[in-house]
């Protein structure tokens, strides 16, 4: 796989714009029912959405009276746009974007967890790092600027009098989608990474980079929720019934994935396939497995820590209260 970095970059890209910008939106379908739409990534923190797909749970809360479409996205910027301009309902997304897009006044509620964990700091074979304080002077990359890793890895590293240049720090920061991480570290652009799974595997295992901080290791660790299920407000308001059979199928499909985790693996290396071209192999998906733990619940004092060293790291304006982020009344 390590030699097919650039060309499974490429097509990975090229697939996540054709799939960001299909389906219909949230409205009728052709046979008259009324759709909704789901969102989610091709990732292994996102099999919740990947295990509602495969087995149509989503459909059976449903019932006949509505149709269902699944739309995925490269990084949660993408995903709140399209939930702000209600291209899609719901769907799972890092708490970060979700944060920041909440303390700009979007219309976004966090109804359930979906998983916790599976971040670590990484840094390439090229650059000859092996320790967090060697990290001083290079260039690290996220899939964005305040998102879930990058705060993560920011607020670990203040331990260690490292900072972004972003805050008068040294360290140069730059955002690309994990997928092209592979080749960015052979050609020597960037020197170490905060990377969620399976990424991590991958690169450690097929491109022989070191793994710095493990994911029980980095800020808030396990307990912090890396994918969390949300809709909007406006939805809750106007069809609360719809937003909790939805919360039903995503804790049914998270069930499944604790009581099933063999079968739950190979829909998960088939969907990530059938979306980014890229097959991962087994033993990638075991090691990213061990690092992510799936659950519905949703931690609140958590994300509350996690939102005020987002504002401390200056990813938000102003500090934020979310007392009415978090709507829980849909959680068994």
């Amino acid at each position: 796989m390590k030699k097919g970095w650039l060309v499974i970059s490429a097509l990975f890209i090229l697939l996540m714009g054709v799939l960001s910008g299909c389906g219909s939106t949230s409205g009728s379908s052709a046979d008259g029912k009324e759709t909704v739409v789901i969102g989610y990534f091709p990732n292994i923190d996102h099999v919740p959405g990947m295990i509602a797909r495969e087995k149509e749970l989503y459909e059976k809360a449903l019932g006949d009276d509505y149709a269902v479409e699944y739309k995925t996205f490269p990084d949660g910027g993408a995903f709140m746009t399209a939930l702000k301009t209600g291209d899609i309902d719901a769907g799972l997304v890092g708490p970060a974007p979700v944060m920041n897009n909440y303390s700009s006044g979007a219309d976004v509620r966090i109804v359930a967890g979906a998983s916790s964990g599976g971040t670590v700091i990484i840094a390439s074979k090229e650059s000859g790092i092996t320790s967090i304080e060697e990290l001083e002077g290079a260039t690290f990359i996220t899939p964005g600027v305040g998102c879930t890793h990058d705060v993560q890895m920011e607020t670990f590293l203040q331990d260690y009098g490292l900072t972004s240049a972003r805050i008068g720090g040294t360290m140069k920061h730059v955002t690309g989608n994990p997928a092209q991480y592979g080749g960015m570290f052979e050609s020597g652009k960037v020197d170490a990474a905060a990377v969620p799974e399976p990424w991590a595997s991958v690169l450690s295992i097929e491109n022989g980079a070191k793994i710095l901080v493990d994911s029980n290791e980095i800020s808030f660790g396990t307990t912090l929720p890396n994918t969390i299920f949300v809709t909007t407000g406006k939805l809750i308001e106007e069809n609360n019934e719809l937003v909790g059979k939805l919360v039903e199928a995503h804790q049914d499909s998270v069930d499944f994935i604790i009581e099933n985790p063999e079968e739950s693996k190979e829909i998960a290396i088939k969907s990530i396939k059938e979306t980014t071209n890229q097959e991962l192999s087994k033993e990638v998906v075991d090691s990213a497995w061990e690092r992510i733990r799936f659950t519905h619940e949703v931690d609140a004092e958590v994300i509350q820590e996690f939102a005020n060293s987002s504002f401390d790291l200056k990813f938000l304006k102003e500090k934020p209260d979310f007392q009415n982020l978090i709507d829980t009344q849909f959680i068994d």
